[in-house]
């Protein structure tokens, strides 16, 4: 019964990606658009710098004003074959610029569903009046993607834009939609909110966390923009201007943005039987074949991230979260509540996806591994937390009570916070505070995300469980020196009264008796 529940409402959660097939897409743009957060809740505090209208164009991007005047197809080329070559070569070897080729491709070829997909786009392109009935696109030039498909001359200087993922949605609806609906995932306890984590909501993500808008460091902050713009562009998994399918489909196409100190997903991949796998084999591997094809037609003899991550139930689609469980930070609520249905069913999910090349047997027990193995790390982490939040209400840290400025508005100072990793002033964060942030926004992670990418190392003494305990032994060691010092204080503002109370009793007795003697000696 649960299971027909749980169909159902994946079916209604990614209706968007069925029902905009062959569909007009206007609905999902203007919807795209009225949910697009801008510059956030948190708009106040911050300003956007020139660089960030590359990352979040549809607030920020303004056509340049050096070339005025109306532009045709042809002078696009022509103007950027010689200032930005670079740009034409990509575009010149793209599907894009050869779409004869693609309609000429045998069905033997392996690249022959983008007959198919091309067929559609031009169906949607004609649903929209874009595209006349009964033609045929000739190519998808510089003016379809920077000034409007269909277009053939543009004010460079007034109709210039940089394509956000509307812009591609108007071509590619059904890739737009089944990413659009990575938005609908509720979570069953509330532990994330709608639609978190994924990619469809990265920028919202971003703008309106309280230390990224509060940094006064504009530049250094714009670091996070870097990636998390995939809700307003399609070019972070499909680079301009090749915007090449095979590409998307390597694991070096996720590296850019899924590495480092807090989501390490590619060193851990590399470093995995499965990584050496496709290092050592990916010469013989064809790319160009789709992803449901990956194992047969493209001879992939290991997974990638892609062929798992897009893969639901032998479905791939661009909506990516439907067998998120543990997401991308382990907390409690989510350990707590493994055994709800809404967890179980995506962890046979992911038996369903692992089976590819594994029994089923050996899945389902490598998943079990990894749970128990994250709620051992869990356990560690909550008990210093513990620890230092009691330092912290006891008023107990390093310059707590003399040196702790308070943070940049919007943020609320709390203990081994998130701001700390990005901000410091005096003795905020305090040297314990510091570790512990680097304890669960890094070592738990880092923990986590090995155990579930199968890299040993990753998980059990490089990068996870060794630097947690490294960090919980400094914070507990940080935690006694505190409270020995604070006891020690205490003890102090106790001993002058007592020595003075202790000196004035035999010298108030000294001097009597001395006075005495004095009368009695007296004539």
């Amino acid at each position: 019964m649960y299971a027909r529940l749980v169909a159902l409402l994946i079916f209604v959660f990614a209706w968007p990606a069925f029902a905009q097939l062959g569909a007009d897409p206007k609905p999902l743009i203007e919807r795209y658009y009225q949910d697009h957060p801008g510059k956030g809740k948190l708009a106040k505090h911050w300003e956007p710098i020139p660089i960030q209208r590359y990352w979040d164009p549809k607030d920020f991007y303004q056509p340049p004003t050096t070339i005025s005047g109306e532009v045709g197809r042809e002078q696009c080329v022509a103007c950027h074959q010689a200032v930005t070559a670079g740009f034409v070569h990509a575009w010149k070897n793209s599907t894009h610029a050869r779409l004869d080729e693609i309609r000429a491709l045998p069905d033997s070829d392996v690249r022959a569903y983008k007959k198919r997909k091309l067929a559609e786009v031009e169906a949607n392109l004609v649903r929209q009046g874009l595209l006349p009935e009964g033609a045929h696109l000739k190519e998808v030039g510089c003016i379809d993607c920077h000034g409007g498909v269909g277009k053939q001359t543009i004010r460079h200087d007034q109709d210039l834009k940089l394509p956000d993922r509307a812009a591609c949605g108007t071509c590619h609806v059904e890739q737009f939609a089944q990413a659009e609906a990575e938005k609908e995932q509720t979570w069953p306890q509330n532990q994330w909110p709608k639609g978190h984590p994924s990619h469809a909501v990265d920028w919202k993500a971003n703008v309106e966390n309280d230390i990224w808008a509060g940094m006064a460091e504009r530049e250094i902050a714009q670091g996070c923009d870097m990636c998390h713009y995939q809700q307003n562009k399609c070019d972070g998994c499909h680079t301009r201007h090749s915007f090449s399918a095979a590409e998307a489909r390597q694991p070096e196409a996720c590296a850019t943005c899924h590495n480092g100190a807090d989501h390490n997903e590619f060193e851990n991949y590399l470093l995995s039987k499965h990584g050496t796998v496709y290092q050592t084999h990916k010469a013989q591997w064809n790319f160009e074949a789709p992803l449901k094809d990956a194992l047969t037609k493209g001879g992939y003899t290991a997974p990638t991230c892609q062929l798992c991550h897009f893969e639901y139930q032998g479905e791939y689609t661009h909506n990516l979260v439907r067998k998120v469980r543990w997401a991308f930070n382990p907390t409690p609520q989510i350990a707590d509540n493994l055994d709800h249905p809404w967890f179980k069913e995506r962890q046979e999910a992911w038996v369903v996806t692992c089976s590819n090349c594994h029994s089923p047997r050996f899945a389902r027990t490598y998943l079990e591994t990894a749970d128990r193995g994250t709620i051992a790390g869990l356990k560690v982490e909550q008990e210093a937390k513990q620890v230092v939040q009691a330092l912290y209400d006891e008023g107990l840290l390093v310059g707590q009570k003399t040196n702790r400025p308070a943070p940049p508005a919007p943020v609320q100072d709390a203990p081994g916070g998130f701001f700390q990793l990005f901000w410091a002033k005096g003795n905020n964060p305090s040297r314990v505070e510091r570790i512990y942030a680097d304890m669960w926004e890094h070592d738990l992670i880092k923990l986590y995300k090995g155990l579930f990418h199968m890299n040993p190392g990753g998980f059990t003494y490089t990068e996870g469980w060794s630097p947690l305990l490294r960090d919980y032994t400094e914070i507990m060691d940080e935690a006694t020196r505190l409270r020995a010092k604070a006891k020690a204080q205490q003890a102090n503002l106790r001993l002058p009264g007592l020595a003075s109370l202790d000196l004035r009793l035999p010298l108030g007795a000294a001097l009597l008796v001395g006075g005495l003697w004095v009368i009695r000696r007296k004539p």
